[in-house]
């Protein structure tokens, strides 16, 4: 099973979604900005993904700064405040066999079917 976290009007989660489509893989599509990841569901994501919350955020977004979050910010406050402001994670993110990537370049995500 193939999920895609994607976020139809950002052209990286487009371009990825096509690579995925043109290389036959069909995945789940979680629109993600609806359809809001649970704190559980995020820090299954940083498992999978091997990564720490500050580096699945997208640090440079407006809201990031509005909520006053920084370098010093807790895992905690940065896994609130995603799941409180989804446009604040990283996207797309591509999930396979409990194995994750963020498609950043888009041709990243192939590896997880190799």
């Amino acid at each position: 099973m193939t999920t895609i976290y994607h976020n139809p009007r950002c052209s990286k989660s487009r371009q990825t979604l096509q690579l995925l489509e043109e290389n036959d893989i069909h995945p789940d599509i979680r629109l993600y900005l609806q359809d809001t990841p649970s704190i559980e569901e995020l820090q299954t994501l940083l498992v999978q993904l091997q990564v720490s919350p500050l580096e699945l955020m997208r640090t440079k977004e407006d809201i990031y700064k509005e909520l006053g979050l920084n370098k010093e910010s807790s895992d905690e406050e940065r896994l609130q405040a995603m799941h409180g402001n989804p446009k604040l994670i990283e996207r797309p993110i591509v999930i396979h066999n409990d194995k994750a990537i963020i498609g950043r370049p888009p041709e990243g995500v192939l590896v997880l079917f190799k």
